[in-house]
Formats: C-alpha cells, structure tokens, sequence
C-alpha cells in the first residue's frame, strides 16, 4: 500500500475522469459496491488464486468469540474484496429487477490483494472494470474491446496488442492432443508460460509432469502452425476437427474482423492460442492487453456465462474488461505525461510584512483570475525563496509573482 503524492494524484483524477466520460460514450453506467463482502462469496471458487489473498476480517462484538473456535471459518465472517467481479455478480443477483437488460456497467474502487509487492503491484489498488450482464452475443466483446482501446488512444498509448483467444479452443485443443479433462488446469498452468520459457520449456515441463510425449508433441505442433490471424483462428477449427464447435471459431474470428474494421487507436488485434487468463470463471472468448514498454499484461478480461448463476440459481451471458489502472498510471508518469488542456497554474508570493490593504488586493486578483480558469496559488514568502520558487515550478506552476510591502 502507498502514500499518494499531488503530482500523481493529478494523473489518477484526470485518467479517472476520462474513463468515466469515454465509456459513458459506449452506454455504461456507473454504479458501486461495498468495499466489504461475505466471505462465502469471495471464497466461491470463482477468483482462482486470488482466494488465497483475502484479507479476512474478524467478527465483531458478541460474535467473536474466542475461547471457543476450533478454526478460522469460526473467527471470520468477511473481507476485503479482492476484485470487482464478484461484488458485481452479487450485485446483479440482488438487484437485476430494478436494471436494464442488458446492463452495461462501469465500476471503479479500491480492491485489496495479500501479495506480494512489485512493480506496478500493490496490495491495495485501484481496479477499473467495464462489464455487459445478459448479452449472449460476441456484440458484448467487440464493444468491450472497442470502449477499452478508445480509452487508451485517448492516453495517447500506440502499438499495443489485444490478445484474443477462447476457453473452448483451448480446451478442444487438449482434448485433441489426447490429454485427459482432469489435467487440463495442470496443462493449462504450464502453457501459460510458454512466453516466459518457449515451446521447448513448455515440452519439458509436460513431460516432467509425466504426460505421453505423442500427446505433447501433438499438442506443440498446434502452437508452430496456427498463425495470430483470422487466418489461425479457421485452421485451428480445420485441425480440432469434431472437438471444436465451429460457431465458436466463428465468432472469434467475428469479434476480431469486427475490432479491426472500426477502431479509432493504434493497436492491432492478435489470435494467441497460448493466452489462458489465470480466472476459472471464464467460459468463452478471453483477452489481454499487451503493452512492450511495461513488459506485460495491463488489463484482461473475457466471458463468465456462469458465474452469476452461482448467486442467483440460473445463469446470466456475462462478459467483462478490467484496465490495470495502476499500471496505466505509473506507465504515464514514467513518460512524463502531462494532461491536455490543463488550467493555466499561477503563483502569488507574498511578503509577510505586506498590508492589510494590499493583501486584500492581492486575494481579490486571486479570485477573478479563478473564475477565468486559472489555477491560483497565493502562500506567504519564505526565507529560502530560491528553493520555494523550484518547488512551485515542479508542481506546474509556470507564472510565479512576488508582491512586495511598500
């Protein structure tokens, strides 16, 4: 967790506000869920491993009690949210009555992981999440993608790549190479790696886990000859043959057809059979955004069709996109990134033996100038004037004017 200084959280309001008035472009509408929830809904089996990182929260008053737990789940009845996606199911499921269908909603807040910290990773950060409750359809995707890329053109973010892929392809593909359902998270975790240790790493990690070296080299071939095009998406549908429904390869290849066809940033679109997204809940189509100058992934998402059937007995067509806000924000001020169209910043120094008279003067200046749109500082003189002036200049002030007493 950390202490958030001026220059940065001039970044964070700004970015907040152009996500908000860009997906209200595309129809989302903003709603809020508590910071808290029951922890039989974080430990749902729905956050992968995630469910590991709860901070948990202790009963309170004459429900705690101490003496008496023979175990954790007797001292906790609650947590800290970990991501948005599970109080949003459980907000639909309380709520649906009272939303539109389908409801396409933008969520921003604070969730809270216990992890460890690195670059771009805290324990508390903020999450930014678009999501469309009761579209079935690959609409829901090719807007989620669109709203998500406008939004980082805005930002002034070029050459990055939309990864794309499917939950079903992957698992037609492990299903044709001759490996078992039950092993399919153990194949899956290990693929996972392939652009940290390559085919051959990937090859070596199978087979250590004891899988048959046909199904393994069956399984890589896939990988040396389906292409990050539209073009892969068909042939990989051509060789999974009878384990692949073809409507699936369809509208992969209709979201991606779609995305490049309309786009308004810079970035291209990227069949990658290799992508699996860490979350269980995904039933469909799953992608990721690629960014080199961060060297990893900065948001993610994809289709959940039943997780909110979990809370609500029948399930919802659910997709979502979640930007790594976080790393957004430390990537702009890494490059320096100064926000458009910024009020014009202006500096009063005053000497402290100045008038009553002339302070008045002085203050009424002030207020004229912010009702034209300035930005205006006014603070009394200090003996190290030098160094007071370079501070002022570090927070954007470009004209600063010293007023003396007569």
């Amino acid at each position: 967790m950390k202490d958030i200084l001026p220059q940065e959280m001039a970044i964070r309001d700004y970015v907040i506000g152009l996500i908000k008035e860009t997906y209200k472009t595309f129809g989302f509408s903003s709603m809020e869920t508590p910071c808290v929830e029951h922890i039989e809904n974080l430990n749902s089996k729905s956050g992968g491993e995630n469910e590991k990182l709860i901070f948990k929260i202790m009963k309170r008053g004459e429900k705690l009690k101490l003496e008496s737990a023979k175990s954790e789940a007797d001292l906790t009845d609650s947590g800290l949210r970990y991501d948005l996606t599970v109080p949003l199911c459980r907000y639909y499921s309380n709520n649906a009555n009272d939303l539109p269908a389908p409801f396409k909603a933008l969520q921003m807040g604070n969730v809270w992981r216990a992890d460890r910290p690195q670059r771009g990773r805290y324990r508390q950060f903020m999450q930014c999440d678009i999501d469309i409750l009761g579209e079935p359809t690959n609409l829901a995707e090719i807007e989620l993608i669109l709203a998500t890329t406008t939004l980082l053109g805005k930002l002034d973010f070029k050459n990055f790549t939309i990864r794309i892929n499917d939950r079903r392809i992957l698992k037609a593909m492990a299903a044709y190479s001759g490996f078992e359902e039950k092993d399919y998270d153990t194949v899956f975790i290990i693929l996972d790696k392939m652009d940290k240790i390559g085919l051959d790493g990937v090859a070596e990690e199978l087979e250590k886990e004891g899988f048959a070296k046909e199904s393994v080299d069956k399984y890589l071939e896939l990988f040396r000859v389906i292409t990050p095009d539209t073009a892969g998406v068909r042939k990989a549908a051509e060789m999974l043959g009878g384990y692949l429904d073809q409507q699936y390869a369809d509208g992969l290849v209709t979201i991606m057809d779609s995305v490049d066809a309309v786009k308004n940033a810079d970035f291209k679109i990227s069949f990658d059979p290799t992508l699996v997204r860490g979350m269980s809940y995904y039933t469909g189509p799953i992608f990721e955004i690629a960014m080199d100058e961060f060297g990893g992934s900065v948001g993610g998402g994809g289709r959940y069709d039943e997780m909110i059937g979990k809370f609500t007995g029948q399930n919802t067509p659910a997709c979502g996109f979640s930007i790594g806000f976080e790393r957004i924000v430390l990537l702009l001020l890494e490059r320096g990134y100064q926000i458009p169209g910024a009020n014009q910043k202006k500096a009063y120094l005053l000497d402290k033996k100045l008038g009553s008279d002339a302070m008045k003067k002085v203050i009424a200046q002030a207020m004229e100038e912010r009702q034209n749109g300035f930005e205006v500082n006014l603070s009394v003189m200090k003996k190290n004037k030098k160094f007071q002036k370079e501070q002022l200049e570090a927070e954007g002030y470009t004209e600063i004017v010293e007023i003396f007493a007569d």
